[in-house]
Order: structure tokens, then sequence, then C-alpha cells
């Protein structure tokens, strides 16, 4: 069965990209495990807290792909363990944050059970140059000619 898209529009063409962004979002909001709180840290800073309580450093792996921070856990079960009862699971998950462009992922650390994932915003650089003016007439029959030079790059 195909899913209605709000991309659908014969108007709307070459925004693949925007509706891949949105099922991977509407996607990863889906599942639960792990919870995890946003919160702002300074001006331009942002922290991501996920509950990975039983995880190891080693259990732990952070990415980065194409604007998107995964964060995968995977528990090794120990099969030196032999249980009466068994009802803490050895899980793993993935959990995916889409990120705005220009965001950096600054560092990471793993403290009593959170795993916080600091973000930065760096602010934009303003760039300006200066556009030299030709002191003689444009050539040709009146209309404006763009070097070859500049097209190139």
């Amino acid at each position: 069965m195909n899913r209605l898209s709000a991309f659908n529009s014969p108007l709307l063409l070459g925004f693949d990209h925007f509706e891949q962004l949105l099922d991977r979002v509407a996607k990863s909001a889906n599942d639960g495990y792990p919870p995890y709180n946003i919160e702002r840290i300074g001006v331009d800073g942002l922290r991501i807290s996920l509950a990975v309580a039983g995880f190891t450093r080693e259990d732990l792996q952070i990415a980065a792909e194409d604007n998107q921070l995964i964060v995968r856990g995977r528990q090794a079960d120990d099969e030196k363990r032999v249980y009466v009862h068994r009802g803490i699971a050895a899980r793993q998950f993935q959990r995916s944050f889409v990120l705005a462009e220009g965001i950096k992922i600054a560092g990471a650390a793993l403290d009593n059970g959170l795993l916080h994932i600091d973000l930065v915003r760096p602010e934009p650089e303003v760039v300006s140059r200066i556009i030299d003016i030709d002191a003689g007439p444009p050539s040709g029959n009146g209309k404006t000619s763009v070097s070859t030079d500049l097209l190139k790059g």
C-alpha cells in the first residue's frame, strides 16, 4: 500500500531529501527506548541525555551520518551467569536525531547511567567580498557578458 505524501505534487520536484528526512524523524519518534532529554546549555549549546543504565562505554557507539546523530547500544549476553529470574533483559537499541545544518558534536560522556552528548551551533560567519568595477564600457551589443573564468569557479 502506498502512503500519501505531501511532496507528491508535480510542482514540488526535487524535494525527495526532505521527504526522507521526515520519514526518519517519524520512525525514530515511534521508538521509546532509551528515554532521553534535550536541554539548552548556554547560548549556542544543546545537550542530549539518554538513560542507558547497564550499558558500558564499550557497549555504546555514537556516529554522525548525513546530518543525523545515531546512538547505538548493544549489550553482550554473559553466558557464565545462570539466572533464576531474568527481569532485566540485555537489549540493543538505536536512537537517531536529525541535526540542523551547522550543528557540531562537541563531545560525549557517560555518567551514572546517563549518556550526555553535547552539541554546539557555531555562529555563522559573515561572508563579504568587494566586487571590482571595470572602467570600460560593457563588451558586446549592450548585453552583459560573464567571463568564463567566473563560471569555472
